[in-house]
């Protein structure tokens, strides 16, 4: 009799938030899961769902899957649904492909910051991203690999060496994502 070798896949990465923070992030699930638009968390929220730590300061950044029509309905929902929505700030960021609101909040706003996923390696990201929990709700994170990415253009080399630490952290996945963008030397 051959002995069956039974493999468990890794946890699922949780995001724990202090209570402002957690209700910024389920109100944001909720208005972008309201419009229909896919989207990831990135920087600080994923950062704290690799490493195990604590969301409760910085803001919330995602990239969103959405097209013209919707970035002017998001921001108008946004503005109906308990979000500071400054249209100044929104005409200054239209060429960043950024939609810029705020959770508004007894304990303190919250920035949110919804960049459009607009190019390839924002495609390749977005198709790598990874279940993560908040509470009882299911969102995306930004792959391991791809978070150190962008925060090795952010110089965050400590966070950077704590994710390549990281046993589902793949290395060669990061290798190739350098090389795609022109950084294959750098590593």
């Amino acid at each position: 009799m051959v002995p069956r070798v039974c493999y468990l896949s890794p946890p699922m990465p949780s995001i724990r938030a202090n209570a402002r923070y957690a209700r910024a992030l389920h109100a944001t699930a909720e208005l972008l899961a309201r419009l229909r638009i896919d989207a990831m968390y990135v920087g600080n929220v994923a950062r704290a769902a690799w490493l195990d730590l604590e969301f409760d300061a910085g803001a919330i950044d995602l990239l969103a899957l959405m097209n013209a029509p919707q970035r002017g309905q998001l921001a108008m929902m946004a503005a109906n649904r308990g979000f500071r929505v400054e249209r100044e700030e929104i005409e200054q960021s239209e060429e960043l492909d950024l939609v810029p609101i705020n959770f508004i909040d007894a304990e303190g706003d919250v920035r949110v910051h919804v960049l459009l996923a607009s190019n390839a390696l924002y495609a390749r990201m977005f198709a790598a991203g990874v279940p993560a929990t908040i509470d009882d709700r299911t969102v995306s994170i930004a792959a391991p690999e791809d978070l150190a990415l962008m925060l090795l253009m952010s110089d965050d080399d400590d966070t950077v060496k704590r994710l390549t630490a990281l046993p589902q952290f793949n290395r060669e996945a990061f290798r190739e994502r350098m090389a795609s963008i022109g950084l294959g030397a750098a590593i």
